[in-house]
Order: C-alpha cells, then sequence, then structure tokens
C-alpha cells in the first residue's frame, strides 16, 4: 500500500508542477501576445493545479498513515516488543499519522473545496467582466500562442489519461479529480490553439467564442463545486465506500470517462426493467465501440467539409491555404450547386449571397424592433416630428438674395434626407478582397456623395434647368438620378464590386423644431411663383388682346427694335423697309390694334370726306349768293332761326296793317288748366 500512495503522491505532485509551468507559460504568452483567451486559459489551468496541489497533500498523508500501520505491524511481530504493544488502546496512541488523515479527509478536503469553488467562481465572474468591458481582442502573434498551446495540450491530455487511468483502482480513486481537470485544461488549450491558426487567416470568431467560454466554464464548475460541498453534508457516509470529493467536477468527468454515463444508465434501465442489461452483449458492444464510434463520427464530419451546399442566390469563393486564385490565376468561384473541395483548412469556402439585394440606410438610423428584430415602418413622412431613432442634418445651398447676413456667413439651410441605397455584388473577388470593410466603405461613399451634392443643390427651383439641383419638389426624381450615377461611379473608381439597383430620397423634410419656419419659406416660394405665374399669364393676355397672338407681339416689338435702332443710326434706306414692314405688321395683326387701325382709318376718311363736301357746299352757296344775294340773305337768316328754335315752343299771330285791334297774349305756362280749356264729353264723342 505504501507503494501505491507514494507513486499517486509522485503523479500529484508532477501533475502540480507541470500545471504552475503552463500557467506562467499563458499567463506571460498571453499578456505579450494581448490574446485574452489565453490569459484565461491561464488561469484556469491554475485552478486545476490548485486540485493537484490538494490531491498531493492527500496522497502524502495516506503515504505517511500507511507507513505508520506498516511500521506497528512490524513492531507487534518482534518478540521483545510484545509487553509493551500488549493492549490495543496503547496501540492507538501511536496511530498518529491516521488520525491526521482522518483530520484531513472530515474537514480538510472541504474547506479546500470551497476555497476552490470561491476561486473559480470569484476569476470567472472577474473574466467576464474583462471581456464585457474590453470587448474583442487583437492577436499580435497566433501562430506562436498556437504552438505553445498545443505542447501544454499534449503534455496535459497525457498527464490527464494517465491519472484517470491510475484512477480505476480504489486506492487512486481521487486522481480522477485531477485528470478530469487537467483534462477539460488540455481540450481548451488544443481547441483554443485551432483558434488561434485561424487568427492567422484574420478568422477570429472562434476566438472570440472561447474568450467567454473559458470565464462562464469557471463559473459553472465553482457553483458546481459548491453545490457539491452543500450535498456532502446531507449525503450519508458507509464506512470503506469510496467518498467523492466536492472539487472533483461530474461535468468533467463525463467527459473524462464517458463510460461511466453508460453504466449510471444501464444501472438505471436493470432497476426499471428487472434484469441486467447491462449484462446483454449490445451494451458490452456498445461501451468497447463508443470511443471508435465517436471517432468515426467525427472523421466523417470532418470529410464532410469537402462538399459545399451553395444556395440558388449566392456564390462561394474558395480559398486554398487562404489564397483565392489558383496556379492559373484565376478566381476559385462556384455558382449555386453542390460543389467539392479538399477538407478544411486546407480549402475554406466563403459563401456570400451575390444575388440578394442589401440595402444601407444614408442619412438616418431606423428603429428596429427588438422582439422581432425588424425595422419599423415609420408611417407617414410629416415634417413636423422625427421618423426613426436617429436623423442627420445635411447643409443645403440656399437661393436668398439681398439679405444682410453676418461677416463671413454663407447663406445655407439645413435639411433631412432619408436616403435608403440597394445594391448588390457583381465582382464577388472585388467586394471581398479589394477592401476589409466593403460595406462601410460604401456607406462612406454614400455620405460623401450626398453631402456633396446638398452643398451645392438647392431646396427652391427657380425654374427647368435647376431641376437636377433640388430636394425637393418635382426635381427629387432628377436628383436621385444623379446621386445613383455619382455613387456608382465612385464605387466603381474604388473597384468595390457592386451595382447600386435603387437608391430613394424619401423623407426629405426640415428639421422638426424649424419645420413651421421652412412651411413659412415654402409658402412664400410658392407665393413668388404664382405672382411670376399671374404676371406671365396677363402679359398673354394684353399682348394676345392687342395683337392677336404672343407671337405676333413678339414680331412687331422686333421690328419696332430695328426701326429705333436704325433711326439712331440713321439708316435711310433701312428705316423706309422697316417703315413699309411695320405696316405691313400692323395691317395684318388681328385684336385691339387691328380695331383700332380701322376705327382710325375709318376717322380719316370720314374727316376727309366731309371736309371735300364742306368745301363743295361754300362753293355751291358762293353761286346762290351771286345770283340773289336778298334772297339768300333770307333763305340763310330763316334757316338759322329754324335750326336756333328748332326746340323752342312758337307761336304765330297774324293781323293786318290797318287793324287796330289789341292782342294779349299770356305766354306763363299753367299748372292747372282753366274751366275753358277743359274739353266736354261731348266733343269727345
Amino acid at each position: 500500500m505504501t507503494i501505491s500512495s507514494k507513486r499517486a503522491e509522485h503523479i500529484a505532485w508532477a501533475s502540480l508542477i507541470l500545471s504552475v509551468i503552463f500557467f506562467g507559460i499563458a499567463y506571460f504568452v498571453g499578456r505579450w501576445s494581448g490574446s485574452f483567451a489565453i490569459y484565461a486559459a491561464g488561469w484556469q489551468i491554475l485552478s486545476a493545479a490548485l486540485i493537484w496541489f490538494v490531491l498531493a497533500m492527500q496522497f502524502h498523508q495516506r503515504a505517511l498513515a500507511e507507513q505508520e500501520k506498516l511500521d506497528m505491524s512490524q513492531l507487534a511481530k518482534a518478540e521483545h516488543t510484545s509487553t509493551i504493544f500488549q493492549a490495543k488502546g496503547d496501540q492507538a496512541l501511536f496511530a498518529v499519522a491516521q488520525k491526521r488523515l482522518e483530520l484531513f479527509e472530515k474537514w480538510f478536503l472541504p474547506v479546500f473545496s470551497g476555497l476552490i469553488a470561491v476561486y473559480q467562481a470569484g476569476m470567472g465572474l472577474y473574466l467576464l467582466k474583462m471581456a464585457s468591458v474590453t470587448g474583442e481582442y487583437e492577436t499580435k502573434q497566433p501562430l506562436t500562442g498556437a504552438i505553445c498551446m498545443t505542447a501544454i495540450a499534449f503534455i496535459s491530455f497525457l498527464m490527464s489519461r494517465y491519472a484517470t487511468g491510475m484512477s480505476a483502482q480504489m486506492e487512486w480513486k481521487p486522481l480522477r479529480a485531477g485528470g478530469s481537470s487537467m483534462l477539460g485544461a488540455a481540450i481548451f488549450s488544443f481547441i483554443l490553439a485551432l483558434a488561434l491558426s485561424l487568427a492567422q487567416f484574420h478568422y477570429s470568431i472562434v476566438v472570440n467564442v472561447i474568450n467567454w467560454a473559458i470565464p462562464i466554464l469557471l463559473v459553472i464548475i465553482g457553483a458546481e463545486t459548491a453545490l457539491n460541498i452543500i450535498f456532502d453534508i446531507y449525503r450519508p457516509r458507509l464506512k470503506g465506500q469510496y467518498s467523492r470529493s466536492a472539487f472533483d467536477s461530474r461535468l468533467l468527468g463525463i467527459i473524462n470517462e464517458p463510460g461511466n454515463l453508460f453504466r449510471s444508465a444501464a444501472t438505471a434501465i436493470d432497476y426499471q426493467f428487472g434484469f441486467k442489461v447491462s449484462q446483454t452483449w449490445f451494451y458490452r458492444l456498445l461501451e468497447k465501440a463508443i470511443m471508435p464510434l465517436i471517432l468515426f463520427a467525427v472523421v466523417v464530419l470532418y470529410f464532410m467539409s469537402c462538399i459545399v451546399v451553395i444556395a440558388p442566390n449566392e456564390e462561394a469563393v474558395i480559398e486554398h491555404f487562404g489564397n483565392p486564385v489558383d496556379s492559373a490565376g484565376k478566381v476559385r468561384l462556384i455558382g449555386p450547386g453542390l460543389a467539392l473541395k479538399w477538407p478544411w483548412p486546407v480549402d475554406i469556402a466563403y459563401t456570400y449571397p451575390t444575388k440578394k439585394v442589401s440595402e444601407i440606410s444614408i442619412g438616418y438610423v431606423p428603429k428596429i424592433d427588438p422582439l422581432t428584430n425588424q425595422e419599423i415602418s415609420p408611417g407617414p413622412l410629416l415634417w413636423g416630428k422625427a421618423h426613426y431613432e436617429k436623423e442627420y442634418n445635411l447643409l443645403v445651398a440656399s437661393g436668398q438674395m439681398g439679405t444682410r447676413t453676418e461677416e463671413g456667413a454663407v447663406p445655407v439651410s439645413l435639411i433631412i434626407a432619408s436616403m435608403p441605397v440597394q445594391y448588390r455584388v457583381k465582382d464577388l473577388y472585388s467586394y471581398i478582397y479589394n477592401h476589409n470593410e466593403p460595406k462601410q466603405l460604401l456607406e462612406s461613399i454614400c455620405y460623401r456623395e450626398l453631402t456633396r451634392f446638398a452643398a451645392s443643390a438647392r431646396i427652391e427651383v427657380d425654374n427647368e434647368s435647376d431641376m437636377s439641383q433640388s430636394l425637393l419638389g418635382a426635381g427629387r426624381a432628377a436628383a436621385e438620378r444623379v446621386l445613383k450615377d455619382r455613387i456608382q461611379a465612385a464605387a466603381d473608381h474604388e473597384k468595390l464590386g457592386i451595382e447600386i439597383v435603387f437608391l430613394g430620397l424619401q423623407g426629405l423634410h426640415p428639421p422638426p423644431e424649424v419645420a413651421a419656419d421652412y412651411q413659412k419659406v415654402v409658402g412664400a416660394v410658392q407665393t413668388k411663383e404664382a405672382m411670376i405665374l399671374y404676371a406671365d399669364a396677363n402679359s398673354n393676355i394684353t399682348l394676345s388682346t392687342l395683337t392677336g397672338s404672343v407671337k405676333e407681339a413678339d414680331e412687331l416689338y422686333n421690328l419696332a427694335a430695328q426701326y429705333q435702332l436704325a433711326k439712331e443710326q440713321n439708316d435711310s434706306q433701312k428705316m423706309e423697309k422697316l417703315a413699309k414692314d411695320l405696316d405691313t405688321a400692323f395691317a395684318q395683326a388681328s385684336g385691339d390694334i387691328f380695331s383700332t387701325l380701322r376705327q382710325a382709318q375709318s376717322y380719316a376718311f370720314e374727316r376727309t370726306t366731309v371736309a371735300k363736301a364742306t368745301g363743295q357746299r361754300f362753293a355751291d352757296q358762293l353761286k346762290a349768293y351771286r345770283a340773289g344775294k336778298e334772297i339768300y340773305k333770307r333763305q340763310q337768316r330763316l334757316a338759322a332761326m329754324e335750326e336756333a328754335l328748332a326746340n323752342t315752343r312758337k307761336y304765330i299771330v297774324v293781323a293786318g296793317r290797318e287793324d287796330k285791334q289789341v292782342i294779349t297774349v299770356d305766354l306763363q305756362e299753367k299748372l292747372t288748366p282753366g274751366l275753358y280749356d277743359i274739353t266736354g264729353i261731348g266733343e269727345n264723342k
């Protein structure tokens, strides 16, 4: 027995020394390379070193107790010692090492288990805090770290397998706790070595997962150890039966000895069915072949990495030892369907949805539903409220003139432009390998072109030539085309390998806090445009009324301007020609000019004819006067009286020369008729 305990003690001390050395290597390599995963793995290895330290002390006490038993048995056989050690009670006084062992296993093991549980849980929480604060870590020398972790994993695996094999003996059963903890460290070290190898090819997702996995594992094992301590208090102990230590993890034991899981399941099935299932040939075959079956499954799964399945809307790039270009200089591109390649990590396939239309949000950050992780619709795009999680302001040129500003101030306006840009990948190689972050580069290009366009664009639209430089109103469609062409040209210049499918200038509005002022400005602009259009309409109406059409008015204006220029130049021939053209144009014009010209012509004809008739009448009157002067005078006098008294009441009184009668004529008009003026009824008949 002494030999067996000493051998287990030596294994425990050797494993303790190796664990401390591995901890130092992982700690300093992690600090030197900046790898948090290696740094955290070192603290996990240190927890295994604590377990080996407790086991070394336990087996040391067992070796002392067994040596004490051997010495006492040899003394009891000696003849000269029969009188000294005659009583059993006297022999018990010398069993000091045995009592120390019982005291150690009864009290010190639970105390050490509690300290180990506190270390594991506390260190796990501390590492979790560091991982959450610092985030993803960058490894400076991943290959060096991978080599160190591979060496640690290999030696740890050998020691764990050796210690686990020794634990099959009842006397060495406690070694199983150390073997399980060291196997866990070996497994994580090997996985970390593979992850660091992938990090060399800029595939760091596995390293980032291990950054969180190691602290979480420490917390879980620490909690399990604490629960085991509590359960051991209420678990009955039988004399001579092995009592499993609290720091002997049951979770790691499943990985360390998977056969125990089957034996436990077989025992439960034996109890339920009433016969020894564990004695059947199938169970014995399964128990013996479980590891080959698992190994075969792992090999099959590994070689399944030779098969690549490409979805209908995807394309894949095959990297052969990290190089996507073959010896002929062609890019290894695979279309939809099944394809074969070398197993990982010789060939690695990267699939991308090249037929899928992707979208980026420019100028805003959309609202995301936390439950469905889908974008929330902004609803009606009203000026007076925000529509997205964040909206960014753009500087837009202002067309205002004549306003007083501070010295050096530039007339600009603020506007919010929500511009979704949809694109697809047209050149997968350029999209992946020309730039490290192609999506972020495309987003930067979109912001640059939108800012550049907005700085030269205007909100107001004065004429059709400004339509392509307007961000509001009818010019939005033209602005979308200009922006789409500019972004596509910039992406092609950067060899980004994408095609802009759609660009929408939606949700163009001023900042909500100045929306009312913007509406006033827009209203004033619309009023100005309405007044301009009203003036144009009045001009067209006036010109059409004058000349019949605007075109004829323009022609008359041009002829008049040419005539005035010729007059200033004193060009008589040109003036004569233009005068004829003006007369012809005025004669052919319609509208008010035609009416005015015709009235003027009629008036001129009338005046000419009347003047000619008046002169002819005067010649005839002169002939009549010469023929009979008195008669002519009297006739003219009567004609003048007739003309003057045309509207005057006249009374004619005829009397002879010899008549001496006096006639009184009352010329006063009576308001009411007299009695003699009334005509009788009989007269009317």
